[in-house]
Parts: structure tokens; C-alpha cells; sequence
């Protein structure tokens, strides 16, 4: 690239005309048009320059020289190739239209080597997505006719790049396998080419961060700052540690809470009852934020369309309270002209437009946006949510400009496990978070053990006729195998019809109707005579109806460490069908931090049966317990049981077996304290526990007892407490949760059946 040898008098020279060389399809006068010189004007070296970088700034030529010729200037070009064809070799993980895509390069497009690079960079991005960072490409031309040119880009996709571990640095309050709950990304074991979470993903990275700082900001952190979140990759490429730096800062609690309003006339009092921060609660920034959004539609319904809420914060760091005075006044006075959604190829536009608290026409409002961006955010149907603001037809006029990017939201998972009551476990599962776009759920699972076999189909509609409630159905068939705890096998199938609906902060309610087929069968030649009668019953049919009211401030659902669960439920069986009995059921649970690393875990559980109609109960409808519920003690290991022998002579009844045969009422209770391992780092995920339980199963039907009679025996029941103590080890392992309790069981009855060790695995992946 270069020009000929102008000496500094040529300047005085005039052009007189300008000649293009070596064009195919760039026509002359289109050249021309790109010089910053024309005939006529003398002749400028500098403006020559200019040209030259005109032209190559073009794309339209590899090679551009301009040389003097007297008074005639001469351009020579060379143009750049057309593209015939864009193609893809090497390429397995990644489908050839997914690549076609993200690059520029297209057919009948001009090629230039800027370009093709450029390409380059974005087809290794892409790969990197998907974890292969070992990746590489080379771009490859093939020569045609005509000036033209097929691109090949070679791929060598090479390994998968997948985080080998995770760690935390800083945190003190919360323990690293409690904070890779919160998080999305996950290791990497022998089961991970089941998903696709521990596969490193800068996006997936960033959104860790932000779900760790809204933890945090949950749990009283106010402080809080994601430091950093660092991903290095190993010597040998093949994974990446992922490492998060936190500083956690103090933990508050809310003090004085406080209404200021600049709106004559607001009634201040009629808003108080919407506040969810309370003085002496832990601080919660999604209080904080449901609160404002709660105040905010309050003032509106009042008659101030514009009114704003901003909650103003006082920390008082040496009593650790914060003070918040939500500060009321009257903002600009903007409407929102248009809702605008981009990028959303899959979900239907009424999926996103129903997480917002406004629409066209209503006045705009900051603070409300932002809460619709988070509960968008909160789906899990969107990478990325963005929502920016445009200038509408007239100055109080915006647009929402609302941008998401989807991501996958169907998952096949499986699941394997042991436990010592069923041996090996095992389950399959096809879920959509998002049916058809709808953001409907659907759920299609099976499972099964050497004792169990299961199938379920779940579908689920989260706003329900539009509003704030879930309603859906399920389906199941499912036969367990009690042959060693009560000597039948049974058999259900069924479905639910079912609704639920928030009724208070932290507290849900729901509505369900059952309606299934039951039946025991198969029993054993030894069985109890109860046993066998049941199963000379054949099939029955269920019909109930009952609710359940729920009440959760649990911090972490999967490995909680403060907070409180607690539901009651009831279930009014003889809607129809043959069985009538009324059920209920009461369950609480609470978690206390007696520091950062050491929980105190309660709980207490009881339930009730009775039947009604002058109708009794049924084997099936009566509870069985063991050490599920108060651990040293078999499945079914305690309550009422056959004795199989006379209540005359204390002879054996011959062809009888001490089977368990279920009570109408039970309690139990647990007191446990949950501590990390010394000397163990915390990256590990294990846990020591002491506990222990006591409880209590009793009070068999009319209809056992009168059969157990019947084969000459009678019943062992009582109601005395069972207690029992022991120590666990709960490990948080990369293939799941893993639990071992070893137990002795201190108060039993003489019939009761206890065991020194329980085991059980699962996971899902």
C-alpha cells in the first residue's frame, strides 16, 4: 500500500482527472465518492492519506494504492471477495444455525479479515458459554469464480471446562455448604453430564453474586459487599475454582419505624397496617422492599397517583438497629405511554406484564419498576432482565423498554440414594418451569426402591384467573411393599385437584381435594388376622377434601439456621367414596442460631384420626411411626402391635406375626443442636448433631382390635413415652445430602423394635 514518489513542488500541480483501476463491483463514481479530493484541486499528499484511510475504512477493498501520473491521479483497487457460503466443521456441542447466528460473516456479504477475526472471538464466546474453554478455531477460505469466497471456520471443541469447586472467603455467619444452597453454580461429580449448572458461565457467576448479596441482605447483613467473584482456571484447563469474597459487615435489627408525608390530607394512620418491618425483627431488605411497594399502592388508592415512597435509613452501628422512616411525598408527574418487551422469543407477553403493579396509562413509579424487575428475575425463566426508560410522545410521557434474555427452563434429572429402611432409591423426572411459554409447571416423575414403586404427574397454573393464587392437578399410582413391617403389600391411585394462596406475610394457605383408589393385598401366610381382613376388604375408594396453613421465616429452606416452620392441616375424608374419618396433623419447627456456626433445631409434631358415620378406620388411614420420627427405633417400630398370643395362657398363636398395625394418635418431639466438625474446613460440608427425641404412637381401630380377638391374641398399645439419644453426621457431599444417626433408644416398651444405626442418601442432579 503505498503511492508514488510526490516531491513537495507536485502540489502546485492541478488534478485534471481521476482514474479507477481494478474495480469489479464497486463502480467508479462510487470510489470517487470516497476521496477527499477531486478534479480540479491541486494535488494535497495529505489529502491523499486521508483518502487512502477512506477507503480501506470502507471494507470494500484489501488493497488500495493512489499514485500521480502527471496531472491525472490513478486509483488502484483491490476488492474484497463476496461470500458464497458460511460453513461450520467440528463442530458437536453446538448446532450449526445456533453459530450462524452469533457471527457477522453472511452470504453475499463482503468479506474483509476484520471481520472473520471478529467472528472468530465470537465463536470461541460462545463455546465458553458452554464451558469449553479449551476451544479453538481457524477460519479457512476457500477460492471460487468471480471474486468470490466460501468461509469454513474449523472448530476443535476439545474438552468441557467445568467448575471443580466452589469456596467462600469471609463468610462467618454461614457456612459454605449452606451458602452453595443459594447459589446457582454447582461442582462438578461423576453425575454432573446430567446438567448443565457446573458448567462455568460468567452470566451464571455474576447472578451468584447478586443471590448472595440479597441473602445476606435477608439475614440482617445491611453492610454486606460481595467483594469479588473470582473464576481461575486450573494448570491443566480442565476446571475452573470459582471463589467468592464477602465482607458480611454487622448484623442489624429493625429499631423505630416511622410514616413522614408531605401529602396534605394522606391519612398516615390507614397505612401503618401494611408495614412489615417491625421494631426489634431482624433487619430484611425484602421486607423493606415489600413494604415500600405495599405503601406505595396504598398512597395511590388514596387519590396520589404520583406518590412516592423512599424509605430513608438511620444505622445506629453500636446498637446494631436501623431506623427507617418511610418518607412519603409526591413525585414527577410522568405516565407510562407503552410497556415494551423485548427478547422474548418463548414466553408469552403476559407472563412478564403480570409481575408488574402498573400498566399503559398509570403513573410511573420508580420503585414499583424495580420490584417487577426482581419478581421477572425471580422466575428463573430469564437470564438477564433489564427495564429502561424512553422518552414517550409527549415530555410526561415514558416507555418501559423491557429486554430479557430466556434460558433454558425444561430439566431431566435423576436421582439415587440409600437408606437402611428401603436399601437403594432411585427417581427419574422430566420438569418445565415455563410449559409453551405460559409459565406454567409441569412435572412427570418416577421413583421407586426395592420396597416402592411410584409414578406422579404434576401440573401447575402460578395465577390462577389472574390473580396471586396457584391452582393444579395430580395424578400418581403408586404400590409399597410393607411385607416386612405389617405383612401386606398396598396399592393407591389417584389424583388431587388443589389451590394456594398467599393469606398473610410468611403464611400460605391450601385447598385440596383428593379423590384416589386404595387397596392391600398379597398378605403374608403368617400375616395378623387384622392384616388379613383388611385385604379381604379389596378396593376402597377415598374421597376427601382439606386444607393446610403453612408459616415459614426459615433463612435457607434446604439447611436452615434460623427461623421458624410451622403448618396444620386437616383432611375430611367421606365426600363421596366408602371411607369417612376426619385428620389432622400439626407439625413446628424452629431453628436458633446459638452462633454463627452452632444451631439449636426443635421440633414438635402430633396428629389425630377419628373416623365418623359409624364407620371405622381402616389399616391404611392410621398412622405409622418409627424412626423417622424418633430415631433408634425400626420403621414402624413403635405402637400398637399383634402380640400372637393368648391373653389367657400367654401361648403363642400359632401362624401369627407381630405385625405393626397403626394407632389414631401420635406425638413426637426433637431437640437437636447442629455443629460443625473440628479441625474440618468448612468447604467440606460436614456437620456433627446430638440429640434427642421423644414421642409417642397409640390407640389402634375398633376393627384391629375385634380381629386380633377373633385369632385368639390381643393388642400391645400404650401410650408411654419413647425416648431415645444419639449423635449424627450430616455431610453435604457433592452428590448430595448424606445423613448417618446412630441412636439408643433410653424408654421403649417391651414389644417395641429399635435399631442402634440408620443411614440415608439421596440426590438429584
Amino acid at each position: 500500500m503505498s503511492f508514488g514518489d510526490l516531491s513537495a513542488s507536485a502540489q502546485s500541480t492541478v488534478i485534471q482527472s481521476i482514474v479507477v483501476e481494478g474495480n469489479r463491483r464497486v463502480e467508479p463514481e462510487t470510489v470517487r465518492s470516497y476521496l477527499s479530493f477531486s478534479s480540479g484541486d491541486n494535488y494535497d499528499p495529505a489529502e491523499v492519506n486521508q483518502s487512502l484511510k477512506t477507503l480501506f475504512a470502507t471494507g470494500l477493498f484489501q488493497d488500495v494504492r493512489i499514485r500521480r501520473q502527471g496531472s491525472t491521479i490513478i486509483v488502484i483497487v483491490v476488492e474484497n471477495p463476496i461470500i458464497s457460503q458460511v460453513a461450520f466443521e467440528g463442530n458437536r456441542e453446538i448446532e450449526d444455525d445456533a453459530l450462524a447466528a452469533e457471527v457477522q460473516l453472511k452470504p453475499r456479504a463482503v468479506y474483509t479479515r476484520a471481520r472473520v477475526q471478529a467472528d472468530v472471538q465470537r465463536i470461541l464466546a460462545v463455546y465458553r458459554r458452554q464451558g469449553l474453554y479449551a476451544a479453538q478455531v481457524e477460519p479457512k477460505i476457500i477460492n471460487l469464480d468471480n471474486n468470490r469466497i466460501d468461509v469454513v471456520f474449523e472448530i476443535t471443541e476439545g474438552p468441557t471446562t467445568k467448575v471443580r469447586a466452589i469456596n467462600f472467603i469471609g463468610n462467618h455467619a454461614f457456612s459454605d455448604s449452606q451458602l452453595r444452597f443459594v447459589i446457582t453454580t454447582t461442582r462438578t461429580n461423576w453425575l454432573s453430564f446430567l446438567k448443565s449448572t457446573n458448567i462455568y458461565d460468567p452470566d451464571r457467576l455474576n447472578l451468584d453474586r447478586e443471590l448472595l448479596r440479597q441473602f445476606y441482605l435477608k439475614n440482617g447483613y445491611a453492610d454486606v459487599r460481595i467483594v469479588s467473584a473470582t473464576a481461575d482456571l486450573d494448570r491443566d484447563g480442565k476446571g475452573f475454582f470459582i471463589t467468592f469474597t464477602i465482607e458480611e459487615g454487622e448484623r442489624y435489627q429493625f429499631g423505630y419505624i416511622d410514616i413522614e408525608s408531605a401529602l396534605p390530607s394522606l391519612d398516615v394512620g390507614a397505612l401503618r397496617g401494611v408495614i412489615l418491618t417491625r421494631p426489634g425483627r431482624r433487619y430484611n431488605a425484602e421486607k423493606v422492599e415489600k413494604t415500600v411497594e405495599a405503601l406505595t399502592i396504598k398512597v395511590s388508592e388514596q387519590g396520589y397517583a404520583f406518590g412516592q415512597v423512599r424509605p430513608r435509613f438511620d444505622r445506629d452501628p453500636a446498637a446494631h438497629t436501623m431506623n427507617i422512616t418511610y418518607v412519603i411525598d409526591e413525585g414527577p408527574r410522568v405516565y407510562i405511554e407503552r410497556i415494551n418487551i423485548v427478547g422474548n422469543f418463548r414466553t408469552e407477553d403476559k407472563v412478564i406484564r403480570r409481575q408488574f403493579r402498573l400498566a399503559e396509562g398509570d403513573a410511573y413509579n420508580r420503585l414499583l419498576v424495580e420490584a417487577a424487575r426482581k419478581r421477572l428475575r425471580s422466575l428463573g425463566f430469564f437470564k438477564s432482565v433489564d427495564i429502561e426508560t424512553e422518552p414517550g410522545s409527549a415530555p410526561d410521557r415514558v416507555i418501559l423498554a423491557v429486554n430479557v434474555v430466556e434460558q433454558p427452563t425444561g430439566e431431566l434429572s435423576f436421582g439415587a440414594g440409600y437408606s437402611t429402611t428401603e436399601g437403594v432409591i432411585g427417581d427419574v423426572s422430566i420438569t418445565e418451569r415455563n410449559l409453551m411459554g405460559k409459565g406454567q409447571y409441569v412435572r412427570l416423575g418416577f421413583s421407586g426402591s426395592l420396597e416402592r414403586a411410584q409414578v406422579d404427574f404434576s401440573f401447575t397454573e402460578p395465577n390462577f384467573l389472574d390473580r396471586n393464587m396457584a391452582a393444579g392437578f395430580d395424578l400418581f399410582h403408586k404400590e409399597v411393599d410393607l411385607r416386612d413391617v405389617a405383612s401386606f403389600r398396598q396399592r393407591d391411585t389417584g389424583g388431587n385437584l388443589r389451590v394456594g394462596f398467599p393469606i398473610a406475610d410468611n403464611t400460605q394457605l391450601g385447598l385440596r381435594y383428593r379423590l384416589q383408589r386404595e387397596e392391600i393385598y398379597d398378605p403374608t401366610a403368617n400375616a395378623s388376622l387384622a392384616v388379613k381382613q383388611a385385604a379381604e376388604e379389596g378396593e376402597v375408594i377415598v374421597s376427601s377434601v382439606g386444607y393446610t396453613v403453612a408459616y415459614d421465616t426459615r433463612n435457607l429452606p434446604q439447611q436452615p439456621s434460623s427461623g421458624v416452620f410451622a403448618s396444620f392441616s386437616q383432611d375430611l375424608a367421606g365426600v363421596g367414596g366408602d371411607v369417612n374419618y376426619i385428620r389432622s396433623v400439626a407439625d413446628a419447627r424452629g431453628y436458633y442460631p446459638i452462633t454463627n456456626k452452632v444451631t439449636l433445631v426443635g421440633r414438635v409434631q402430633g396428629g389425630v384420626i377419628e373416623g365418623w358415620g359409624d364407620n371405622d378406620l381402616r389399616l391404611t388411614d392410621l398412622f405409622f411411626k418409627g424412626g423417622e420420627t424418633i430415631r433408634g427405633f425400626e420403621r414402624a417400630g413403635y405402637g400398637p402391635r399383634d402380640a400372637c398370643q393368648s391373653p389367657t395362657t400367654g401361648l403363642r398363636v400359632p401362624n401369627c406375626r407381630q405385625d405393626s398395625l397403626g394407632g389414631k394418635l401420635y406425638w413426637a418431639t426433637t431437640a437437636e443442636v447442629r455443629f460443625p466438625f473440628p479441625l474440618l474446613p468448612d468447604s467440606l460440608g460436614m456437620q456433627g448433631a446430638v440429640f434427642v427425641d421423644a414421642g409417642s404412637l397409640w390407640d389402634p381401630s375398633q376393627s384391629a382390635l375385634d380381629a386380633v380377638s377373633e385369632e385368639g391374641s390381643f393388642m400391645f398399645d400404650s401410650d408411654q413415652v419413647r425416648l431415645s439419644t444419639g449423635f449424627s453426621i450430616i455431610w453435604q457431599s457433592p452428590l448430595g445430602p448424606l445423613r448417618a444417626d446412630i441412636a439408643e433408644a433410653l424408654l421403649k416398651a417391651d414389644f417395641d423394635r429399635t435399631e442402634l444405626f440408620r443411614f440415608g442418601a439421596s440426590t438429584n442432579f
